[in-house]
């Protein structure tokens, strides 16, 4: 996104501070016509951490998205005491810079806690295939899901999504557009409601004309119902505002819950009060999978 804001002020405005369609036409011509769409993404091909040496054990994988583009991942088995089993499996889409390594960090709660986690990359992300596309990025979170319910070592009726930022967005419309059997709740961690808003409270109206809103969460959230939503966001996010997560939960059928985050931040809120959100966030997880009417699903 800073290279978003970076363009809008150098183009956006006249002299009077105004908008300025000569402006729009300019930033078109540099970007193409809603080529804003492509600066939410911010992909790297390594990352610096390696989950074997903060000890933990993780799987290379491969799998498919829908359309067939080959995607790559971590799976990160639970840390649990032999013979019990995984509380379940949390599929984490992260958020819209680097690539898997960058974004270990926050989800290794979920690991100790009990929980296995596939941990993925968008396509043209780190060693995934395929050219950035929003729909394409969409399709990704499903096919993540259908990768992981085929393993032998994960029970493909307890699945949890979890997404950051971007990651929280993509996925409430990837699960809003087409359900998946077997996703018991997702979790959307300081995600944001539209692209145009989010261009919009960066670059202005020039920004907002920049970029399309198509697979939108907000279109989508309240499609989610049955399936439980909780949105996590921290009261002093300076990236998505936490206006943004408050109308999808507004928008949001039941059941749905809300956490703020006193003082919070957009990266740092699950650990705000010695880990607080996490252990929010884990009550919430065992109670939408040992829910008796969650099972029914």
């Amino acid at each position: 996104m800073k290279l978003l804001l970076a363009l809008i002020f150098l183009t956006a405005t006249t002299a009077s501070g105004q908008f300025s369609e000569a402006a729009l036409k300019a930033a078109e011509a540099l970007l193409g016509k809603n080529g804003g769409n492509r600066l939410f993404y911010y992909p790297t091909a390594t990352g610096p951490y390696d989950p074997k040496e903060y000890g933990y054990e993780h799987e290379e994988v491969t799998f498919p998205s829908e359309d067939g583009t080959k995607l790559h991942g971590w799976f990160l088995p639970a840390i649990v005491k032999v013979p019990t089993k995984a509380k379940g499996t949390v599929v984490f889409s992260h958020g819209n810079a680097g690539a898997v390594a960058y974004h270990l960090g926050f989800i290794t709660w979920a690991i100790k806690g009990g929980y296995n986690v596939l941990l993925y990359d968008y396509r043209a992300f780190g060693k995934s295939e395929g050219k950035l596309d929003r729909k394409g990025i969409v399709e990704d979170v499903r096919g993540a899901f259908a990768y992981v319910k085929t393993r032998k070592d994960v029970d493909p009726k307890r699945l949890i999504s979890f997404g950051h930022s971007l990651g929280g967005a993509k996925s409430i419309a990837a699960l809003g557009e087409k359900s998946v059997d077997g996703v018991r709740g997702i979790i959307s961690f300081a995600g944001f409601s539209s692209y145009q808003e989010m261009a919009l409270k960066i670059g202005g109206k020039l920004g907002s004309q920049l970029v399309t809103d198509e697979y939108s969460p907000r279109d989508y959230v309240e499609k989610i119902s049955p399936v439980p939503i909780l949105f996590i966001h921290g009261e002093k996010d300076g990236v998505v505002p936490i206006s943004q997560a408050r109308e999808l939960f507004k928008k949001a059928q039941e059941p749905k819950t809300f956490i703020e985050v006193k003082g919070g931040n957009h990266n740092e809120s699950l650990w705000k009060d010695k880990n607080a959100g996490v252990k929010k966030l884990l009550a919430w997880m065992e109670k939408v999978l040992n829910s008796p009417q969650n099972d029914k699903k």
